[in-house]
């Protein structure tokens, strides 16, 4: 609601204390201020007349009208009320037309003003005022040159460009141009993307108009970027419903058809492919595991919050369990389990030891207090020395402890990998926590499918 001398168009805010700080300030082409030398002020207050209350206050629509109604000279056609436009017609706030005032034609001038009309239709046609819905450039950047330069897009070069998306049928083709295009929307190169719809072509939905490609593009980008569904229907030209849709069947037939890409790698080619740095030290090792979180938005159920809930983040998160090769390779991943839960309980319950053979070694960190549990199965532990009751660590200790995080710190680049997709780096939406399970596992895939982690 404006009052006093400010225009009362809704949204607009010039006012006479702007014009009045605008006339003391200095002129910088006359260097002197404003009030002294020949620079009309950038607009000018009128006084809503009585005679034309109605007409105006139809044209504001306000709600609550002040006492006293001014409106700035950007809202009328000839900058100010004149007999052809007498009421403001631009930029009110809303889209609203100019209306056009019709031409009175006298008797007797009937001829003198058809020959007027013809002349006029021979030159240039007048420029017909715009709104701010049809206007194709911002106004506030008339007045610097740049634009107006040919590197201004405008709303006829965006059509044509989706138009030209539109008549290939494939949205994906348009967007992936290039393996960095390919990283950007969907973390993995061009070839392996189109390696991934081919694979994934037997599971194609009959009742989706949209293609596969274009269908497993704005999957990949929901778990790359976390974008919401009216973005991405948006994006590729769907209602939200279908949009929903699409994601919903392809993250079940994806993580069907990725999971043989997540496996348990036999103990010799875990030996064949073992990276120098752990030959040197760690020759025995199976798997490095670890766990991570990822932020969960606050659950209504009081009992899932609690189950949820995360001292370490202080947050709601949900919890999973990485294990991975000594080459790199993401051989495990476990469901997703509350905040709460500890690491032992994730790893007696995640399935992971049902993996592990007598003679097989696995490295974790302190917080893994497993031995006794793999004691059981003849597996042995590797974890960094730790201090009980305040004693210092021997020199040995810290030798070890060095040698083991140096190689350790493979599993948190892995994890790091699964992290790109944002959908576990950021705030996991409530409504996909079901789906959480299958988007782990698609994730671990994609990460798969990228080059060796260790080199």
């Amino acid at each position: 609601m404006s009052s006093g001398s400010t225009c009362s168009v809704v949204g607009c805010s010039n006012s006479s204390n702007k014009i009045r700080h605008f006339m003391e300030a200095e002129c910088y082409t006359h260097k002197v201020t404003r009030r002294e030398c020949l620079c009309p002020p950038p607009y000018s207050l009128h006084f809503m007349p009585a005679s034309r209350r109605l007409e105006w206050l139809a044209a504001l629509r306000l709600k609550y009208p002040p006492k006293k109604v001014y409106v700035c000279s950007h809202h009328f056609v000839n900058k100010r009320p004149t007999d052809e436009h007498p009421n403001p017609e631009l930029f009110l706030g809303y889209e609203r037309p100019v209306q056009k005032k019709r031409r009175t034609i006298v008797r007797g001038e009937t001829l003198a003003v058809a020959e007027e009309v013809s002349q006029e239709g021979e030159g240039v046609p007048e420029e017909s005022h715009r709104t701010v819905a049809t206007q194709w450039e911002d106004p506030s950047l008339w007045d610097h040159s740049y634009a107006r330069s040919q590197g201004v897009d405008t709303p006829i070069q965006n059509h044509v460009m989706t138009d030209a998306a539109t008549q290939s049928g494939d949205f994906s083709h348009f967007m992936l141009q290039s393996d960095t295009d390919a990283y950007l929307y969907t973390g993995l190169p061009l070839d392996t993307f189109n390696t991934l719809v081919s694979t994934l072509e037997r599971f194609r939905n009959g009742t989706l108009t949209l293609s596969v490609r274009d269908q497993i593009l704005m999957t990949i980008m929901k778990l790359k970027l976390n974008r919401v569904l009216g973005d991405l229907s948006r994006q590729f030209h769907v209602s939200q419903s279908v949009a929903s849709r699409i994601i919903t069947h392809w993250i079940d037939k994806m993580e069907e058809g990725l999971r043989p890409l997540i496996v348990w790698l036999p103990r010799e080619t875990i030996k064949a492919t073992m990276p120098a740095s752990f030959q040197k030290f760690f020759p025995n090792t199976t798997c490095v595991i670890d766990c991570s979180e990822s932020m969960l938005q606050k659950p209504k159920n009081l009992d899932s919050r609690g189950e949820s809930y995360s001292h370490y983040y202080s947050h709601n998160t949900i919890k999973y369990l990485v294990g991975i090769a000594p080459c790199g390779l993401i051989m495990f991943i476990s469901s997703a389990y509350g905040g709460r839960a500890s690491d032992k309980y994730i790893t007696m319950n995640s399935g992971i030891l049902d993996y592990l053979r007598p003679g097989d070694e696995v490295m974790a960190d302190r917080g893994f207090l497993i031995r006794d549990i793999l004691f059981e199965r003849r597996v042995n532990l590797v974890l960094p020395a730790f201090t009980r009751g305040g004693g210092q660590l021997t020199e040995e200790q810290v030798t070890s402890t060095r040698r083991i995080a140096n190689v350790r710190i493979h599993v948190e680049r892995a994890i790091r990998r699964l992290k790109v997709y944002k959908i576990l780096s950021q705030v996991v939406p409530i409504n996909m926590s079901p789906k959480m399970d299958k988007i782990l596992r698609i994730c671990a895939a994609l990460a798969n499918l990228r080059n060796d982690l260790i080199r």
